[in-house]
């Protein structure tokens, strides 16, 4: 694996292996790598000849400075484990060389509707920092397949979007999200849990399996309500737990029993906030 700090380094690299005519898979991260984000890498190895990683925590997609300054840094751990996953290109950039000009929002991305739901409601700012650093990321890599895990459903489709925005020919491909064996999703930020908060955290998932299991058509919000209330009981403070059309993330208040749907929740345990969602 070759690792590049300046991001004209690895232009120049993957301009020449453009010249021969390879195809590209990327798999961007924030590190504290874990096997969700290596199951990235080996899809991209499957269907791509050169599969390139980032790592970069990315500070205009933090809402929260102390949630930024919180996360975990593993490093030398990640760039072993995207080695020996067989990614064969790292871009490990600085702050300074991704942001020349400063953090400053220079663009507004149109995001619609899906920037007032869920975590754009939650996280004002947050799919904008994420736009930002992803349209760089996109134009420094220019891959032929864009690879992203389930996990982060919502963020997934902002992507859709900014790649529509872009008029992007780079086809994304969402992969199944990797879990824990009780369930927890795996995350960077499982990495914060103190042992009574990582007992407890595979609440999440076993709530979104009752939803999947007792979810039938008519008024689903009853349903929604005892999912928090089966949170809150268990320790978390619920920021939402919603069903939404699995295409759009519509809100559904009456399913009509043949929309697909996804479950999605958000809430934080001892101060560490975790995402879910279930395809239903």
């Amino acid at each position: 694996m070759i690792i590049f700090k300046h991001i004209s380094d690895i232009k120049k690299h993957l301009v020449a292996l453009e010249r021969r005519g390879k195809t590209v898979g990327f798999a961007p991260t924030m590190g504290a790598l874990h096997q969700g984000h290596i199951s990235l890498i080996g899809k991209a190895a499957e269907t791509c000849e050169v599969v390139v990683s980032s790592i970069f925590v990315n500070p205009t997609q933090f809402n929260d400075p102390a949630d930024f300054n919180k996360y975990p840094i593993t490093i030398e751990q990640d760039i072993n484990m995207l080695e020996r996953g067989g990614c064969d290109l790292l871009l490990l950039p600085s702050v300074s060389e991704m942001y020349p000009n400063g953090l400053q929002q220079t663009m507004q991305y149109d995001l619609g509707y899906l920037e007032t739901i869920l975590d754009g409601a939650y996280r004002p700012g947050h799919f904008q920092g994420v736009c930002m650093v992803v349209e760089k990321l996109l134009t420094i890599v220019e891959p032929d397949k864009l690879f992203l895990g389930q996990k982060d459903y919502q963020q997934c489709m902002v992507i859709k979007k900014l790649l529509e925005l872009m008029h992007s020919n780079t086809g994304i491909v969402i992969c199944p999200t990797q879990r824990e064996t009780d369930g927890l999703a795996m995350s960077s930020r499982n990495l914060r849990l103190t042992p009574a908060a990582r007992q407890s955290a595979p609440l999440i998932f076993q709530t979104l399996s009752s939803i999947s299991s007792t979810i039938k058509p008519g008024d689903i919000g009853r349903l929604k309500k005892q999912a928090e209330e089966t949170l809150t009981l268990g320790g978390f403070k619920v920021d939402y737990v919603e069903i939404c059309a699995a295409g759009d993330l519509t809100l559904i208040q009456q399913w009509d029993g043949r929309t697909p749907l996804v479950a999605l929740a958000a809430a934080f345990i001892d101060g560490v906030r975790l995402i879910d969602n279930l395809l239903l």
